[in-house]
């Protein structure tokens, strides 16, 4: 994170103008649910994590790139793009896939962390 990111909130909706100062606070809120992941394959960091924000008077979907959450996950990185080869079962390429993915190819670990914040604790 660069310092101009630490001085700013995690995310603000550009429609309701509700404001997460913290990452914790954007995974924990209950009216934020993952729907979709955009896969950038050029550059896994720059991927979009896509979120729909259940608030009343909003309903708008909130797009949080990837890089933001790296640091939830401790598992394998594998250095091997499988896109477009045999090996490769396609998930980075459905938008509303939010399944893991068996291959080990360097695109899976993004898969990973989608399980991890899909499944974080709602308060």
């Amino acid at each position: 994170m660069n310092e101009s990111e630490k001085d700013q909130d995690f995310k603000i909706c550009t429609m309701c103008k509700e404001q997460w100062k913290e990452r914790t606070a954007f995974l924990s809120d209950p009216l934020l649910e993952m729907i979709g992941y955009q896969a950038d394959i050029e550059n896994l960091e720059y991927g979009l994590f896509l979120f729909n924000h259940h608030k009343k008077e909003c309903g708008s979907t909130i797009a949080v790139r990837v890089h933001k959450f790296r640091d939830l996950y401790a598992g394998p990185v594998y250095t091997q793009c499988l896109f477009g080869t045999e090996e490769c079962h396609e998930l980075c390429l459905h938008k509303k896939n939010l399944e893991p993915c068996p291959a080990k190819c360097e695109c899976s670990y993004v898969r990973d962390l989608v399980q991890i914040v899909k499944n974080w604790e709602k308060k």
